[in-house]
């Protein structure tokens, strides 16, 4: 399988390299970055690095390369711009020593305007950057991506909530295609690892970045794992492994698709999201003339607001009934396979990263999965 670095580690070479020539130091074609709380380093290639405005400032950029085809940041240039200003804060730690802001093409998070960026890539940052900051100054690292909000454009992004460009979410440092057999096996191994150490019965499941990133945010009391778009088969492995709560947390977008009974929810290998949402919303009797233009959405977000546009109390009633059917199909899949009394739970999230549906086993995990 191909495998490559994710995002924030080309970032930080870019990163590294700007801030190194803006000390006047001589540019590396490579960048040697350090995973943080890890001693593990990894070779980053950089295009160039240069000082600009006046030597106020220096660009360093690069290319991310993933190594995976279907991955939209494959080749895609970063851009970073450092500088250096007072920091007139009396406590100095991480977050006022290095300033990370979103420039042009990088997705902010609508309800806050914060940049969009996982722990691990500001943890990546401050691992390899904080060294070169001077004793009363801090560091500006302004990431931009010249291509990035038309890359956008071709993601759901804005269905999080992410605007103006490319989130930065990465969690690790190796990239895994979420249709890989790798990434099952991966996960199969974590699950595995989970139950050998003081285990406790219950998992969560996300199925993407967006979804890890906002599940570690909510500081979950349960272990979380990634299963890309193998959720059929890890469903099963837990329940063979006799895991007695699997808390599936997702997306409405992907999420719909086990309510019409697809196990593998990669868009390349089955959809069905649109005839999903109008199948169920004829047994909500949803009116005829709305289920018509339902069925001729061109998205589920967009059929979402069709409905909330109709009727709010309607809408949040099917997806309700939505999250009800992934449980009960979810759990109906895996008894096809494995006898099981294991209990499958759903929560989904909305546009804005919102926990905002429930089934009826999810209803025991909202307060859980309320921001702390």
């Amino acid at each position: 399988m191909k495998k490559g670095f994710s995002l924030p580690l080309w970032v930080a070479g870019a990163s590294k390299s700007a801030v190194k020539s803006l000390f006047g130091l001589t540019f590396e074609k490579n960048e040697i970055i350090k995973l943080p709380n890890q001693n593990k380093f990894i070779k980053i290639e950089v295009h160039s690095a240069a000082l600009i405005n006046g030597k106020s400032q220096a660009i360093g950029i690069s290319f991310a390369k993933s190594d995976l085809d279907l991955d939209i940041t494959q080749n895609m240039e970063i851009w970073v711009i450092a500088s250096l200003d007072k920091n007139s804060t009396k406590k100095i730690n991480n977050t006022n020593s290095i300033n990370i802001i979103a420039g042009y093409g990088v997705g902010v998070i609508a309800s806050t305007s914060d940049i969009c960026i996982s722990n691990f890539a500001k943890e990546l940052l401050y691992e390899n950057l904080l060294e070169f900051v001077p004793e009363g100054l801090r560091l500006n690292i302004e990431i931009i991506f010249p291509n990035g909000k038309f890359l956008a454009e071709r993601t759901s992004n804005k269905s999080f909530g992410i605007v103006e460009g490319l989130s930065i979410i990465g969690t690790s440092a190796e990239t895994h295609s979420s249709a890989s057999p790798e990434q099952l096996k991966i996960a199969k191994n974590n699950l595995k690892q989970i139950i050998k150490n003081d285990f406790k019965g219950k998992v969560v499941f996300v199925i993407g970045e967006n979804g890890l990133n906002l599940a570690k945010s909510r500081n979950l009391k349960f272990p979380i794992i990634k299963v890309g778009n193998w959720i059929g088969p890890l469903l099963v492995d837990a329940a063979m492994n006799r895991v007695k709560t699997v808390i599936i947390f997702g997306y409405h977008g992907k999420l719909i698709k086990l309510a019409g009974g697809i196990f593998h929810t990669h868009n390349h290998l089955a959809d069905g999201r649109i005839e999903i949402l109008v199948y169920l919303a004829v047994k909500e009797q949803i009116p005829s003339a709305i289920i018509m233009h339902l069925s001729k959405s061109n998205s589920i977000e967009e059929a979402l607001l069709i409905l909330e546009e109709f009727s709010k109390s309607k809408a949040e009633k099917l997806w309700n009934t939505i999250s009800k059917t992934i449980e009960k199909r979810s759990f109906e899949y895996v008894n096809r396979y494995v006898k099981t009394d294991m209990k499958i739970a759903a929560v989904i999230f909305d546009r804005q990263r919102i926990p905002r549906w429930f089934g009826d086993n999810g209803q025991e995990f909202i307060s859980s999965f309320q921001s702390k």
